[in-house]
């Protein structure tokens, strides 16, 4: 694959297809979506007169727009602080086993793991909570995790302005798990390297930092 194709899939597989034109504030969505979570509960023939069910649509309304999929909305997108890298630190950064969970777009059920990321400073260093924030607010929207990793790993090189960039993730998907073949023991496995981590001693002391016992 040439690098013109090479950067067409990229960004591809970058963005989350989106409707630019909807327009709606969250307190509109979360009315649309409780409405037609109604009828979705209807139709299973469930009673949304009893009391543990009745108010299920606008909770679940609101879990969709506050928080599992508050990632669709730029507004949520955290504010990255960068700071000088004064003490001169040259060698790799990894911030390992940021807890994630997010949704597969095809079934919308969950997908659990943790990811692991590094870079190697140049100028200036990202506040470890930053990248934590990232990752999350990729995750928190309807997501297949080869997506999910680009996304991260994009981010990023665009805060950083530079290719140094690692990020790895491993989650169970409760597509495959509670559903379908239901294999509960398999587990998927993504990456992506860029700069100096394409170097095979570079990424080898990166996975070594990843698979050390605590």
């Amino acid at each position: 694959m040439n690098e013109t194709a090479k950067m067409y899939v990229a960004e591809a597989l970058e963005k989350t297809p989106l409707l630019q034109t909807l327009g709606l504030n969250d307190a509109e969505k979360i009315k649309i979506i409780e409405f037609h979570f109604t009828e979705i509960m209807q139709a299973l023939g469930l009673d949304l007169q009893d009391d543990s069910l009745k108010d299920t649509p606008k909770r679940v309304a609101k879990m969709y727009v506050e928080e599992i999929f508050s990632g669709l909305n730029p507004l949520n997108e955290p504010s990255i602080s960068l700071f000088e890298n004064k003490y001169g630190y040259q060698k790799m950064l990894v911030e390992k086993d940021i807890t994630l969970f997010s949704y597969c777009e095809h079934h919308f059920v969950p997908i659990i793991g943790k990811a692991h990321v590094a870079y190697i400073p140049g100028k200036q260093v990202i506040g470890l909570s930053k990248i934590n924030r990232l990752v999350q607010y990729y995750a928190k929207r309807p997501q297949v995790q080869e997506k999910l990793t680009i996304q991260i790993s994009e981010a990023l090189k665009e805060i950083l302005q530079h290719q140094d960039v690692a990020v790895l993730i491993e989650a169970d998907h409760l597509c495959v798990a509670s559903r379908g073949i239901k294999d509960t023991n398999s587990i998927t496995i993504t990456s992506s390297y860029s700069g100096q981590f394409e170097q095979e001693s570079i990424k080898q002391e990166f996975l070594s930092y990843i698979h050390h016992n605590k």
